[in-house]
């Protein structure tokens, strides 16, 4: 709709625009946010104009001399986008592009550009563009009624035929809806086969006895610098690093690795996809397979900015968008990430409370009080159990010398006598073995 300018060395401009209703005390802190959003969206923000409202102009979101103040910015500046700090409605959003002649984009807007730029395996574009088709349909009125306007208003169809009363540009919205409804259709049907997948995959994972552990938390708070950080000094396969970088949403896919204690104890770690302030319900339901890795977790890391003045705000947006998930009951410790940019009283040395523990991914403070509580949650309630495993149950054999302490074992004529120390994860099926 919009030509850019096609340089791939051109940093495209983006004029942030936000209405204060002072219902909120931190305005300021969105702004910042966005600018953030803006940055990781690869555009540069060249000018942010907001304004101070009762409450927002039904028709144009901004009073119409601001909008003509932002039209001059624009052209000033020669911005290449006009992005709002909070959702727009589709009659909004399409008012100002007419008055702005720049592509105008609300916040959810810009995140779903955001994870289509990021997501790079089959179920998160899969996702993305569930997401951003779902956020596009309402938003289709209006995008053809020029070609009403150029035709006179004449019909669109032959006279007498079912369409004759319809208008060229109302055509084209019904056929562009039902496009977008048959690929959502598609789309629906490859992420169920996608999540199908991923069910026996978790299926086999849970067979094999390996507790699971799950990284949620707010975006760059650190969770793949924290999972690098247990990949380099935990893991046989330290290469398998996952993508890190001082970025809001820098990963969307979900990364599972295999760690190991200090007193050779294994879980598997996984990192999510990072939470934000208001995340739109489009992505949050788009990304429910790839998430529900979080649900079957037996314990979650809520990974927190120690550093960021915000941070009670993280801990709330990360703890109602898994409520959101129906994702309960399940242990969390709290991890305090970036404990080394907090003032020196929290800085000394790590901090260990209850389920409270802060540490810095960085420089590896606090990773072992951190692995210890970890084991104390995922491997306390062993259970000392004596067993008969028939000998057609070699597999059963088998994950107990992996996975419990085997005190004594013998061999009789019906199967293995076997004395274990179970870890709780084992104890209701060794039941069915008992003496």
């Amino acid at each position: 709709m919009y030509e850019l300018k096609e340089n791939e060395n051109y940093i495209p401009k983006a004029l942030l625009a936000g209405v204060d209703c002072q219902d909120s005390k931190d305005f300021e802190h969105s702004i910042d946010e966005m600018k953030g959003l803006i940055r990781a969206c690869d555009m540069e923000v060249v000018g942010i104009l907001t304004q101070v409202l009762e409450h927002p102009d039904n028709a144009t979101y901004m009073g119409k001399g601001k909008v003509a103040e932002l039209k001059e910015f624009i052209e000033n500046t020669q911005a290449d986008y006009c992005v709002f700090e909070a959702d727009l409605s589709p009659s909004q959003m399409k008012n100002l592009q007419k008055e702005l002649k720049v592509p105008v984009w609300d916040r959810t807007n810009l995140i779903l550009e955001i994870f289509s730029r990021r997501a790079r395996t089959k179920e998160a574009k899969l996702q993305v563009e569930t997401a951003y088709l779902q956020f596009m349909l309402p938003r289709l009125s209006g995008m053809w009624q020029h070609l009403d306007r150029q035709n006179g208003g004449k019909s669109g169809g032959a006279a007498g035929s079912s369409r004759s009363n319809k208008g060229v540009g109302e055509s084209q919205l019904e056929l562009d809806r039902r496009q977008i409804n048959h690929r959502l259709a598609e789309l629906r049907k490859d992420l169920d086969d996608v999540s199908r997948t991923r069910d026996v995959q978790r299926s086999g994972r849970k067979k094999g006895e390996i507790p699971s552990v799950a990284l949620v938390g707010y975006t760059n708070a650190g969770k793949s610098s924290l999972m690098n950080r247990l990949l380099e000094d935990h893991s046989e396969n330290a290469q398998k690093q996952v993508f890190e970088k001082n970025m809001l949403f820098a990963t969307l896919d979900t990364s599972i690795r295999k760690i190991t204690t200090a007193d050779k104890k294994e879980f598997l770690l996984s990192d999510t996809v990072g939470f934000i302030e208001k995340l739109p319900t489009t992505l949050v339901k788009a990304f429910r397979s790839t998430l529900d890795e979080v649900k079957y977790a037996d314990l979650l890391l809520i990974v927190l900015d120690a550093s960021d003045p915000y941070v009670n705000a993280q801990k709330e947006v990360t703890e109602s968008t898994l409520k959101e998930l129906e994702i309960n009951d399940i242990p969390v410790i709290y991890v305090m990430n970036k404990a080394d940019l907090v003032e020196s009283r929290q800085n000394q040395s790590a901090k260990v409370s209850e389920n409270k523990v802060f540490i810095s991914a960085k420089s590896g403070q606090g990773i072992d009080e951190l692995l210890e509580m970890i084991s104390d949650i995922l491997f306390s309630g062993s259970e000392v159990m004596e067993l008969l495993v028939p000998f057609n149950r070699g597999d059963f054999l088998n994950r107990l010398h992996k996975y419990a302490e085997v005190i004594n074992e013998e061999y009789l004529e019906d199967g293995t006598k076997v004395t274990a120390n179970c870890p709780k994860r084992m104890i209701e099926e060794a039941k069915s073995y008992l003496v």
